[in-house]
């Protein structure tokens, strides 16, 4: 069985245990990554292919004639066509639950930091205020305590259910967003209540075609001027620009945002700029060490059973 690894860079960086990975395959290709021009030539002879975020459009997938399997080394599936592979019999799988521990933790040290004000105390030691106090503290942001505020999860697969167990750990109170028709036996707020009473929204829905923009300007406008947004789901969940003006014109009072709609990003996105009361960070909620080793492990029971015949974490069928 021959195999292509197109961006092992965007998952590993010598840190990781891959020899199971190997155990599996005639011949395994690694590719830090892959642009356009070398992803037919590297699909020519691959059964299998393990992708992170190239992308897998009708026309690639249809000049890859011996692909049987596409293995995304990732949750989100947006970067491959699967109607297109369903179509042309190629199955394609997902990774599942490996990063809760690492995204609930990115997620609550945005939290944190934007309620806390962290980044404005740091940047004021740095220009030497603390230093020229005539007090033994700095009392020049505010400081808010999360107990008794509440949180609106919009999106409520297991990232959502792990946020919110850690939020009522912290004192707060929970709401789940009703922005679709699934029904998982919780009490749904409809999105529209959620927004306007919500002191923390956290987005951890996919980026679909209902889903795009789902956070725009109205919504912003919507929210107390004392709330945080934070997204660590998909960029294109939020439009920026509003996000942009919002903070600009304190229709929010902070954001912490870990994902744009164009990564890396290439100068269009007003929030690499610098934003008022906004934590901009390079798309690193799911990356930590553990998760990155749970990610090659459950790919490589992936890869196992395949070989054995059977299909686990399907997406396509």
């Amino acid at each position: 069985m021959k195999g292509v690894f197109l961006d092992i860079d965007s998952l590993n960086r010598d840190d990781l245990r891959m020899d199971g990975l190997n155990a599996h395959f005639t011949e395994l290709s690694f590719y830090p990554q892959t642009t356009k021009q070398d992803l037919e030539q590297r699909l020519t002879n691959a059964e299998v292919v393990m992708v992170n975020k190239v992308i897998l459009n009708a026309a690639v997938l249809k000049r890859a004639r011996k692909l049987k399997l596409i293995c995304i080394v990732a949750t989100g599936t947006n970067n491959v066509d699967l109607t297109a592979a369903a179509e042309l019999g190629i199955v394609v799988t997902n990774i599942r639950g490996y990063a809760n521990q690492s995204v609930v933790q990115h997620v609550f040290s945005l939290i944190l930091s934007l309620s806390r004000n962290l980044n404005h105390y740091q940047n004021a030691i740095a220009r030497g205020d603390w230093q020229k106090s005539e007090l033994f503290c700095l009392l020049d942001y505010p400081i808010t305590d999360l107990e008794g505020k509440t949180l609106g999860i919009i999106g409520y697969g297991a990232l959502g259910r792990s946020i919110e167990k850690m939020a009522r750990c912290l004192g707060l109170d929970v709401c789940i967003a009703q922005y679709h028709d699934d029904d998982h036996g919780m009490p749904f707020l409809p999105l529209e209540q959620l927004i306007k009473t919500s002191d923390i929204i956290s987005l951890h829905c996919p980026l679909t075609d209902k889903t795009r923009n789902l956070i725009g300007e109205a919504e912003l406008k919507k929210m107390k001027n004392s709330a945080l947004l934070i997204n660590t789901a998909r960029g294109g969940i939020v439009n920026e620009a509003a996000l942009a003006k919002a903070l600009e014109l304190g229709w929010i009072a902070g954001a912490g945002i870990d994902v744009l709609e164009v990564e890396p990003p290439d100068g269009s996105s007003p929030l690499t700029s610098e934003t008022k009361n906004l934590i901009l960070t390079p798309h690193i909620a799911w990356a930590s060490r553990g998760a990155r080793q749970n990610i090659v492990d459950q790919l490589i029971t992936i890869i196992h059973a395949y070989g054995q015949g059977q299909i686990i974490n399907q997406v396509n069928n």
